[in-house]
C-alpha cells in the first residue's frame, strides 16, 4: 500500500493508518514478520464471540482491520471518565472470557489462549463494549501468565517516577488483584518477569525497574484484605 498520509496512531512497535470504509492498517515498523498468525488467532476467538476488531487482510507487517470507535481504557481512566474501579472489572472480565474459549486445532493440551498483554492501553471502550486489541504476543499458555502480565504492567506504571499515572496504575493493580486473587497475579509472576525484562521495546530504563515492579506486585498481593 502507498501514499498513506501520515498515521493517526503510534505504538511501541507499529503505527496506525486510516483507509476508506472505516477500515485501519497497522504496519509494524520493524519488518514485523508474518501476522497471519496473528490474523488467525484474531479470527478464532472473535469466532468464539471475543471482543477483537475483524481483520480484512494481513500482508508480511501489515494489518487490515475494523476501525473501533472509542477511547482506550487509558484514556478513559486520564480524562475521569472511568472509575478505576470499573475498569479493574473489565479487565478481569475479558481475562475471564479469553481463558474460557476453546483453543484451535493444534494447540498444546493444558493451556489457554493468553494475550500477554491485556492492559488498559489496549483495550478499546466502543459504543459496544470493550475491545480488546494488539494481539501479536498472543500465545497459549497458564491462565495465570497472562494475569501476572497485565498486573506487572500495572506495577511498571507505579513505579515509574517520570509519570503522572503512578497512582492510578496502583490502585488498578489493587483493584485487580481483589477481583482476580493474589495467587492469580503471582503464580506466574516469574514468567512474566521473564518475559517483560527481555521485551525489546522496552527502554534500558523500563527495563530496569521490572524487579521494582515485581516487587510491587507481591506486596499489593499481601496487603490485600
Amino acid at each position: 500500500m502507498t501514499d498513506l498520509g501520515a498515521p493517526f496512531a503510534t505504538g511501541r512497535n507499529a503505527d496506525v493508518y486510516a483507509l476508506d470504509g472505516g477500515r485501519v492498517l497497522r504496519r509494524y515498523r520493524d519488518g514485523g514478520g508474518d501476522t497471519a498468525r496473528e490474523a488467525a488467532l484474531m479470527a478464532h476467538v472473535a469466532a468464539h464471540g471475543f471482543p477483537v476488531p475483524e481483520v480484512y487482510a494481513a500482508d508480511g507487517p501489515d494489518l487490515v482491520m475494523r476501525r473501533l470507535d472509542g477511547p482506550t481504557m487509558l484514556g478513559a481512566f486520564v480524562e475521569g471518565r472511568l472509575p478505576i474501579e470499573r475498569g479493574a472489572a473489565v479487565l478481569a472480565d475479558l481475562h475471564a472470557r479469553l481463558h474460557a474459549l476453546p483453543l484451535p486445532a493444534g494447540a498444546p493440551t493444558g493451556t489457554v489462549i493468553v494475550h500477554r498483554d491485556l492492559h488498559p492501553d489496549n483495550v478499546v471502550l466502543t459504543p459496544d463494549g470493550p475491545y480488546v486489541i494488539d494481539w501479536r504476543d498472543a500465545l497459549y499458555g497458564p491462565a495465570g501468565l497472562d494475569l501476572a502480565m497485565t498486573a506487572l504492567i500495572c506495577a511498571e506504571v507505579s513505579v515509574d517516577p517520570t509519570t503522572d499515572l503512578a497512582g492510578a496504575a496502583r490502585a488498578l493493580l489493587v483493584s485487580f488483584a481483589a477481583l482476580v486473587g493474589g495467587d492469580g497475579v503471582t503464580a506466574e509472576l516469574g514468567t512474566a518477569v521473564a518475559i517483560r525484562s527481555a521485551n525489546p521495546t522496552l527502554t534500558a530504563a523500563e527495563a530496569s525497574r521490572v524487579g521494582e515492579a515485581a516487587g510491587l506486585v507481591v506486596a499489593s498481593v499481601r496487603d490485600l484484605p
